[in-house]
């Protein structure tokens, strides 16, 4: 976390280093979560508050280590499922997501990879 209280607005660079995702990704994230809605101050610059941060990271948990679409991670989130602090426990099971397979570090690090390419492809 940068050095700022946590009650102060982060810009975009700040809040990407603390959830630990490319600028773009957020952008996406914006675009595909109706609930996240950062300020937006002249030439679009943007702002997070600390309830975005808190979206911001129960939305990275859901993607990135839950195994949730981001349709999943909506109707999740749209559901109430996303009260409180993120969890990082055990994948939770539910009708959004199906049974994800045991896969070693390096399959998921492929994946995410590939993942990263293809929202940068989709984002261009």
């Amino acid at each position: 976390m940068t050095g700022k209280s946590k009650d102060a607005l982060r810009t975009i660079g700040e809040a990407v280093r603390e959830i630990g995702v490319k600028p773009h990704i957020l952008r996406y994230w914006e675009e595909q979560f109706p609930m996240l809605e950062p300020l937006k101050r002249a030439g679009s610059r943007r702002y997070y508050r600390p309830e975005d941060m808190d979206l911001l990271r129960q939305i990275n948990v859901l993607l990135n280590e839950q195994g949730y679409t981001v349709k999943g991670a909506v109707k999740y989130l749209q559901s109430g499922g996303g009260k409180g602090e993120p969890t990082v426990a055990a994948p939770v099971q539910s009708e959004f997501t199906p049974a994800m397979p045991q896969l070693g570090d390096d399959k998921i690090q492929k994946l995410r990879d590939i993942r990263e390419e293809l929202a940068t492809a989709l984002a261009a």
